[in-house]
């Protein structure tokens, strides 16, 4: 194509953006666009109808994908449009976990295709770490090997005692040799005696400085409804039920636990943006700013505490097989993680605010016995919750 004037003629160049073979040397970023494997191949948008100069339309943004295919693949690309476990993501981990506040910056910047959309990362780190945890609390038989002799099981009660023999035909027969099931079942039912000892009574709850009782002191909040007074009273009533089935079974109210807390984490999320906005009022920063320092601070320690779990599992493998030195380094792993933690989130308030380090410590300080104390808070309404609704 040629543009001219009345002075001079200027000659298709490299750059000229329409009616141009591509320049050979210049190659275009592969994870900018989609997969030929993905392509229709359509002249025109199939949407708007618009000539089509690449993968995507630049009238309404439809991209030109074939949705023809085999469903497996169709599964597939699902997943990783939910997801985004692509080159976008493994991108995002190293930054992530070792450069405190590049993401929260580059994606300030502008700089936001290269790395997966911080709301995704939130939603699937913390997915995959209270699904960990839950998988990982629910199993109430633990080994700790102390040497070749001394071996310590644990067993919450005595239905997970059926779990001791599955779990001893994976052991080392040396290992094996050196425990007893029939003293395992005695040392549950001695902490089971134990536990009837401090069993939960109703006279134990005191209202208005006097032990509760429904018909003659029951709990009467003013200020409360009267359907939630007695709902409170109901709960009460129903207290030794409940805590003799948790006595039984304590995964009862930790499952009930890990029901509620994802949504309550998420939940939270606003909140602590809310604090950040607070403890930065005079910074000029939109709240949305600081909701996105919020979500990938929070990926960052869902990701850690995952790194955390699966350290401390590989701690119990390795003591079970009598790998000492390889149980040390797991145990290391899980200091340095622990230590990082702290340190990434100071450095990471210094990168996105970039206010000189006095004020950022002393910013740090309050910030974080502000989350504490909120975190501190949610818990105790998650932990009274999952009681209530058990």
């Amino acid at each position: 194509m040629q543009y001219t004037n009345n002075m001079n003629e200027k000659q298709p160049t490299d750059t000229d953006p329409v009616g141009e073979e591509p320049n050979p040397s210049v190659t275009a970023d592969k994870t900018l666009t989609l997969a030929a494997k993905k392509l229709a191949g359509s002249a025109q948008c199939l949407n708007c109808g618009t000539e089509l100069k690449g993968p995507f339309c630049y009238f309404c943004g439809q991209p030109d994908r074939n949705f023809m295919r085999f469903f497996p693949a169709l599964l597939r690309d699902l997943m990783e449009d939910l997801l985004d476990l692509d080159s976008r993501f493994i991108r995002t981990l190293k930054p992530l976990l070792f450069k405190p506040g590049k993401l929260t910056r580059d994606y300030m910047e502008g700089r936001r295709f290269r790395y997966a959309p911080p709301m995704r990362i939130y939603i699937f780190s913390s997915i995959l770490f209270f699904l960990l945890a839950a998988v990982l609390s629910s199993n109430s038989v633990s080994f700790n090997v102390q040497d070749d002799t001394l071996i310590h099981i644990r067993a919450d009660n005595l239905e997970d005692t059926q779990k001791v023999g599955e779990v001893l035909e994976n052991l080392p027969e040396s290992v094996r040799n050196n425990v007893s099931v029939e003293q395992i079942i005695q040392d549950v039912e001695e902490d089971e005696k134990r536990a009837d000892k401090g069993e939960f009574k109703l006279g134990d709850i005191q209202f208005n400085e006097e032990p509760w009782d429904r018909e003659t002191n029951p709990v009467d909040i003013k200020w409360l409804p009267v359907w939630l007074n007695d709902r409170i009273n109901d709960e009460i009533e129903g207290s030794p039920q409940k805590a003799e089935q948790i006595n039984g079974n304590p995964n009862l109210l930790i499952d009930k636990v890990f029901d509620i807390l994802p949504a309550t984490m998420f939940l939270l999320l606003p909140f602590v943006a809310l604090i950040f906005k607070f403890w930065y009022l005079f910074a000029k920063r939109y709240y949305v700013e600081h909701l996105i320092f919020s979500l990938h601070n929070h990926s960052f320690i869902f990701v850690t505490l995952i790194l955390i779990l699966l350290a401390d599992l590989a701690v119990d493998q390795f003591n079970a097989n009598s790998y000492a030195t390889a149980a040390t380094w797991a145990q290391w792993l899980q200091i340095i993680l622990g230590i990082w933690i702290p340190l990434y989130l100071l450095v990471s308030l210094r990168t996105v605010y970039r206010q000189n380090w006095f004020l950022t410590l002393g910013k740090y300080l309050v910030i974080g016995i502000s989350y504490l104390t909120l975190l501190s808070l949610v818990t105790t309404g998650v932990a009274i919750a999952s009681f209530v609704l058990l």
